[in-house]
């Protein structure tokens, strides 16, 4: 089994940080963590898994679910992106308007093809690969408070890579809405996207 890094400190700020906020204006409680306000809105420069430059520009007009991982991840980023799979199942024509964004913590290993043949064999339509230089993508992890750690190699070279396993959620105007956990059901995230679309229509 691969290693993750539990949310721990991070999630128990924002989670601190989203209950401080006071009441909502809407009487319906988020099932998912809310950090509006909490964290900084979708920015980068990237290269995307065609080898073309991508910012977060590119994807204005769709909701955004940014998920960190890798291609060669055992376990923990196939499950999430097939969790992710089920949502926008649930979400029926309103998948649209959801893009999924999952940016690699493996640069040195996730080519733009490798990140095309990975996300396409899950959701060619709605998932995009997302790569760039150890600069850009410890930047970007930083901005998000995502941790990540390359682990020992083995005697043929191979590695893991511990990351963290949150889903970030992003409005079509590239604003820092929702977290969603390993703990959060497709059915919750997908309860919850709805509102982040509807509240855009």
């Amino acid at each position: 089994m691969a290693r993750r890094i539990a949310a721990g400190a991070t999630l128990g700020t924002l989670v601190a940080l989203a209950a401080l906020s006071g009441c909502t204006q809407r009487a319906e409680p988020w099932q998912l963590t809310n950090v509006s306000g909490h964290l900084p809105d979708l920015d980068f420069s990237l290269t995307d898994d065609t080898g073309r430059p991508a910012s977060a520009a590119s994807f204005k007009g769709r909701a955004s679910l940014v998920y960190f991982g890798y291609t060669h991840c055992p376990d923990v980023c196939p499950e999430t992106m097939g969790r992710l799979m089920q949502v926008l199942g649930k979400l029926g024509p309103d998948a649209q308007k959801v893009r999924i964004l999952f940016i690699t913590v493996d640069p040195a290993r996730d080519t733009p093809q490798a990140l095309h043949d990975y996300v396409g064999a899950f959701d060619a339509q709605h998932a995009e690969g997302l790569t760039g230089t150890d600069w850009q993508i410890e930047s970007l992890a930083k901005r998000y408070r995502v941790a990540y750690q390359m682990e020992k190699r083995d005697p043929n070279g191979n590695y893991e890579v511990t990351h963290s396993s949150a889903v970030y959620v992003f409005d079509s105007q590239g604003r820092a809405r929702l977290l969603a956990t390993d703990h959060d059901t497709p059915d919750a995230i997908a309860h919850d996207l709805r509102r982040v679309i509807d509240d855009q229509s």
